[in-house]
């Protein structure tokens, strides 16, 4: 039986997918990693691996494909720029994976195209032929797909939506290094301090936010009518809404998928930020449609575990040269 692996690394663990060439998710496992820097860790990981899929009698032979997804931007030719919370050799790595699975095309992608293509496969965006997927989070990423296609960029930096200046009077430096970046506002940590930060304006004591990034507390406060919530959430609409607007100049998709930890709240918000799309956006571009995404933290799985079995098929494809 063919299968298919599709394998989100993150910075302590990794979320690895079973699942068929049709698309279905056959079993998950969390794997607990340390390092991934040397022969020791990456034969732990294919190890771990293997024996999860003996348990479903498929040795890796079996393996045909499979997808690797970590958190930074891959260039095309494979090399990874920066990348954030994780120690890692990319390039051992995918080099463990090839000698472990032999018979697999091995994918290596950034977790935010990945979920955009999971959604494309087999969520929210599936039957779509252009997406473009917004993690709202700790902090904002984006995944493109166009025609089809993942569009990755040279340098894997296409999607970086949450670095697109929306303020060039902001004296806050972001955590690339520059200055009014839309993370500043529209991440859960921009939605916090926002609000924080006009509650200190106006002299009002804020709600209970228990952290930095703790949005839920601040979406109660606007439920409960808490006008420095509802500033702090119509900020992060309007320059979310701004950036939206930008890439439809760009690529034009017919969708919008929020996701990441924000898209909980994505009622409370949808109106004001399609509102404000619209007001920004070029007239052909409001017939875009504006969605929550439906994969939740198994859609980088499901991209990577695709794109590894596109890599797969067009590698198998005849040449009619």
């Amino acid at each position: 039986m063919d299968m298919v692996l599709g394998i989100d690394v993150g910075g302590t663990s990794i979320k690895v997918g079973l699942f068929t060439p049709e698309g279905e998710l056959l079993d998950e496992r969390k794997i607990t990693t340390t390092e991934l820097v040397s022969e020791q860790a990456f034969a732990a990981v294919t190890g771990a691996i293997t024996e999860f899929i003996a348990e479903h009698d498929a040795g890796p032979e079996d393996v045909i494909a499979c997808g690797l997804d970590v958190p930074g931007p891959v260039a095309d030719d494979g090399t990874l720029g920066i990348i954030a919370n994780v120690e890692l050799d990319p390039k051992g790595f995918v080099a463990a994976f090839k000698a472990a699975f032999p018979q697999a095309s091995i994918a290596f992608v950034n977790d935010a195209n990945a979920a955009a293509l999971g959604e494309m496969w087999a969520g929210s965006a599936k039957g779509a032929t252009s997406c473009v997927v917004i993690a709202v989070g700790t902090g904002v990423g984006a995944g493109v797909v166009a025609n089809g296609r993942l569009v990755a960029g040279a340098f894997g930096a296409a999607g970086e939506a949450g670095h697109v200046t929306v303020n060039r009077d902001e004296t806050r430096q972001c955590g690339c290094g520059r200055y009014g970046c839309l993370e500043q506002y529209a991440s859960a940590q921009g939605i916090v301090r926002t609000y924080l930060e006009e509650c200190e304006r106006r002299g009002v004591k804020p709600a209970d936010v228990e952290h930095a990034t703790d949005t839920l507390s601040v979406f109660r406060a606007l439920a409960d009518g808490d006008e420095c919530a509802k500033y702090a959430v119509e900020v992060m609409c309007d320059y979310l809404g701004l950036v939206m607007s930008q890439i439809s100049c760009i690529v034009d998709p017919e969708l919008y998928l929020i996701g990441g930890g924000v898209a909980g709240a994505f009622d409370t918000f949808a109106p004001m930020l399609r509102e404000r799309f619209d007001a920004y956006a070029l007239k052909p571009s409001r017939a875009a449609r504006i969605e929550v995404a439906s994969l939740g933290n198994q859609a980088a799985m499901y991209g990577s575990a695709y794109e590894a079995l596109r890599i797969r098929r067009e590698s198998r494809t005849p040449s009619l040269d």
